[in-house]
C-alpha cells in the first residue's frame, strides 16, 4: 500500500487523488493539495521507490496504476485523478486497465507516448552527493549545482533528502534500472470514455500536436488547456493557475 497524506475531510464530491512525477513525493504538492481540499478530499500519494511508500524492484506502469487502484478502493471506490509527467502516466494506464475507479482525470503536462529524453542523468547527480559534506540541504543544493542541476530542479530533489539519515528517499538504483518503463507507455488495448483534461506548460515541449491522435485513441473525452508561461513543472511554476484550472474541470 502507497504512503499517503489525506487534506480534509469527505464530502458529497469525489476525493481527488494526486500521483507526483519523476523523483518527487506527496509533500511536492501539499500547497495545491490543501487548497483543493476546501471543497473536496485530497490525497496526495508516494509512488512506489519514492520517499516512504514500498521499494520494488519493478517499476512499470501497470504496477504503478494498480497500487493507486489499491487507494481508491480504501476511501470509497471511485475517485478523481490527477497525475503529473511519471504520475499522469500511471493515472492514465489506471483509467484504461481500472476505468471504474475513476471519475475524472487531470493529466499534467505528459502524453501516452515513449518519450527519448532520458532522466537518468538526475540520478547521476544525486548518486554524486558526498553526504560527509552535508549538514542541511542547502549543502546537497550546492553539490548538485556544481554538477549544472538548475536552481528550481536542487530545491526540488532536496525535498527527497533524509539528512539524518545520510540518504535520498528515492530507490535511485530501480529507478535507474527501470529507465526504460518510466520513458515508456504500455501498449494497451482499452480505452477510457470518461472527461480528461491534458494540461500542460506553455513553455514546455512534453504534449505536442502529434501527440493527439494517440491521446484521442485513447481518450475520446479529452480536453487540452495550457498555462502561458510554464514549463513541465507547471504546478511549482504557476501554482495559483494550476489549481484555477484543476477546479474549474472538476467542478464542472
Amino acid at each position: 500500500m502507497l504512503n499517503t497524506i489525506i487534506y480534509g475531510e469527505p464530502t458529497a464530491r469525489p476525493p481527488l487523488v494526486i500521483a507526483h512525477g519523476l523523483y518527487g513525493s506527496a509533500r511536492n504538492w501539499g500547497v495545491i493539495a490543501r487548497r483543493l481540499s476546501d471543497q473536496r478530499q485530497v490525497v496526495a500519494v508516494d509512488m512506489r521507490n519514492h520517499a516512504y511508500s514500498t521499494w520494488d524492484a519493478c517499476h512499470d506502469y501497470p504496477h504503478l496504476a494498480q497500487d493507486i487502484a489499491e487507494v481508491i478502493e480504501r476511501i470509497g471506490g471511485t475517485a478523481d485523478v490527477l497525475g503529473h509527467s511519471m504520475g499522469g502516466k500511471a493515472a492514465m494506464t489506471l483509467a484504461l486497465q481500472h476505468g471504474a475507479l475513476v471519475n475524472k482525470l487531470v493529466v499534467a503536462d505528459i502524453a501516452p507516448v515513449k518519450y527519448t529524453h532520458s532522466q537518468i542523468q538526475f540520478i547521476e547527480a544525486m548518486r554524486a552527493v558526498d553526504f560527509s559534506r552535508i549538514t542541511r540541504r542547502s549543502d546537497a543544493e550546492q553539490q548538485l549545482a556544481e554538477q549544472g542541476v538548475e536552481k528550481a530542479l536542487q530545491s526540488f530533489f532536496t525535498q527527497s533528502l533524509d539528512i539524518k539519515g545520510k540518504r535520498w528517499l528515492l530507490n535511485l538504483d530501480v529507478l535507474a534500472d527501470q529507465m526504460p518503463n518510466i520513458m515508456g507507455f504500455p501498449e494497451l488495448d482499452a480505452q477510457w470514455q470518461g472527461p480528461v483534461l491534458f494540461l500542460s506548460g506553455g513553455e514546455s515541449d512534453y504534449v505536442l500536436p502529434e501527440h493527439r491522435a494517440k491521446i484521442r485513441a485513447l481518450f475520446p473525452g479529452a480536453r487540452f488547456a495550457k498555462i502561458p508561461g510554464a514549463g513541465h513543472w507547471l504546478h511549482a511554476e504557476k501554482p495559483r493557475e494550476f489549481e484555477a484550472a484543476v477546479r474549474t474541470f472538476l467542478n464542472a
